[in-house]
């Protein structure tokens, strides 16, 4: 069966280098094959007359790096299948950072044998005099994800070896930390070509010397900088509602918690109305608060955590859009209402239930129950497929509370009422308004207009009973042209 001999460079010079390395590298009767040729060793070797071949024009023709390394593997299998043996030579240690060599190793037409080579991470730890036992993190530059970054351990970046590469980094890391945060560049650790600088984040795109040698170095943050993470919230939240936490937090209970969750979205959706991106911030803020106190009070309780609360949305995510994360699909956003409501009838099943409206949260609204009732019987065809039945709906019910109204029946007033109301929620369903915000949003603006006249009123030295009803709509009139709201 065809080998590939699999050679670890090292991070430095030729001197670093074993006998038996070397002996390899430059025995002639094996062809030699390089990842990339920009390594101290390599310029040894050529000056010793020693033929290798290197991949570092497959880097030009590639986008994306996983293109490069797929291609660099494929002509090596090729190599190895015509010469039954070869040898491939990579910075540092094969086992580190390499990801031809774990590309290699899941392929099974040739042989992999590594023969070994130093790691660079004994050098570099002594460079920036770290001991890693405090914990450290090393990651590829070329292909990393922020939320894979743990900032209160030792932090190194490896293979920051072009200013694309080092802008990448830095992009990413200035999301979380600020453009002046302290780092290291290290810059062939261990070889007499040792250089460390420390300079600003901000800076580090611009270095003038970039190779496949150079690392960046991050000492540990405190948590106290990193108040916008999630695992800091949550450890907050937690803290609150530990042994030396908050009184307030500690007494609180699911049920005591309810109204400052429906409480919080309204004021979320008197933000999101008002177009106020601070206050919506602010807002979702405090909705995300009583996820976690709910959370952490199951935790506390031993029977959930965020984590299932997470776990939970996110498989729910996954099941809902099979036309984004498996193989079903939707045309449009109706498509994908109408697959979302069949996949949720079959998770929830109609035998656990007495009837489709027992869906409907009992706690909600009234406004919100309607509406919502509606909507169930609308999905088994229980509906006006058009609105202007719908309007005569309302003006048959108008005419019923009128005739309520006039024979001074109190309960059957309230009666039509309701029915009335019903029947205006239901147009407003058919014109995909819900009620419910609707509403608020008169409210909102009765209250505005109101306290403009209030205010107006008081600019006169009056009282509002001082004020005829006429008096009083001439100023509502003018709180309808000056605030410039809808309606």
């Amino acid at each position: 069966m065809s080998r590939i001999e699999v050679i670890g460079l090292g991070a430095g010079d030729i001197d670093q280098l074993s006998l038996g390395v070397y002996r390899k590298l430059t025995a002639s009767r094996v062809p030699l094959f390089v990842r990339t040729e920009d390594h101290p060793v390599l310029k040894s070797l050529k000056a010793e007359n020693i033929d290798f071949q290197g991949f570092d024009s497959i880097y030009q023709t590639h986008d994306q790096f996983e293109a490069v390394y797929d291609a660099i593997v494929a002509e090596l299998i090729s190599q190895a299948k015509q010469h039954q043996l070869i040898r491939y030579a990579v910075p540092g240690h094969p086992m580190l950072a390499e990801r031809t060599i774990q590309l290699l190793l899941d392929q099974t037409d040739v042989k992999i044998e590594i023969s070994g080579g130093q790691s660079f991470l004994d050098d570099l730890f002594s460079a920036v005099k770290i001991d890693p036992i405090e914990g450290f993190q090393f990651l590829d530059a070329t292909s990393f994800e922020r939320a894979q970054i743990d900032y209160t351990s030792h932090l190194i970046f490896c293979q920051v070896y072009d200013q694309m590469i080092a802008s990448e980094v830095k992009l990413t890391l200035l999301e979380d930390l600020p453009p002046e945060h302290p780092i290291v560049i290290v810059e062939a650790a261990g070889s007499v070509a040792e250089n460390i600088k420390h300079i600003p984040l901000v800076e580090l795109d611009q270095v003038v010397h970039l190779s496949n040698l150079t690392s960046v170095y991050i000492k540990p943050i405190n948590k106290d900088a990193l108040s916008h993470q999630f695992n800091q919230f949550r450890e907050v939240i937690a803290t609150l509602r530990g042994p030396n936490g908050c009184p307030w937090d500690q007494k609180q209970t699911h049920q005591s918690l309810r109204m400052y969750l429906i409480e919080e979205a309204y004021e979320l959706i008197d933000a999101i109305d008002q177009e106020d991106d601070n206050q919506i911030i602010e807002e979702l803020g405090d909705v995300f608060l009583q996820v976690m106190l709910h959370s952490q009070i199951g935790e506390d309780q031993g029977y959930f955590t965020i984590d299932d609360v997470i776990r939970s949305i996110t498989e729910k995510m996954i099941r809902r859009h099979p036309h984004v994360f498996a193989n079903g699909e939707a045309a449009d956003a109706q498509a994908v209402k109408e697959n979302w409501q069949i996949i949720k009838a079959n998770e929830q099943g109609m035998s656990e239930r007495n009837s489709l409206l027992d869906r409907v949260p009992r706690s909600a609204s009234s406004i919100v129950v309607a509406d919502a009732y509606q909507k169930e019987a609308a999905k088994v065809g229980f509906d006006w497929q058009e609105p202007e039945p719908v309007f005569a709906k309302i003006t048959e019910e108008l005419a019923e509370v009128m005739e309520a109204v006039k024979q001074n029946q109190i309960d059957q007033i309230e009666a039509e009422f309701g029915d009335l109301l019903f029947s205006v929620i239901n147009l407003a369903r058919h014109y995909q308004v819900n009620s419910d915000l609707a509403l608020n949003r008169t409210n909102q603006k009765f209250k505005h207009r109101f306290q403009f006249i209030e205010a107006r009123v008081i600019e006169q030295g009056k009282q509002l009973t001082d004020l005829s009803l006429l008096e009083l709509d001439q100023i509502w009139e003018e709180a309808k042209k000056l605030l410039k709201e809808e309606g």
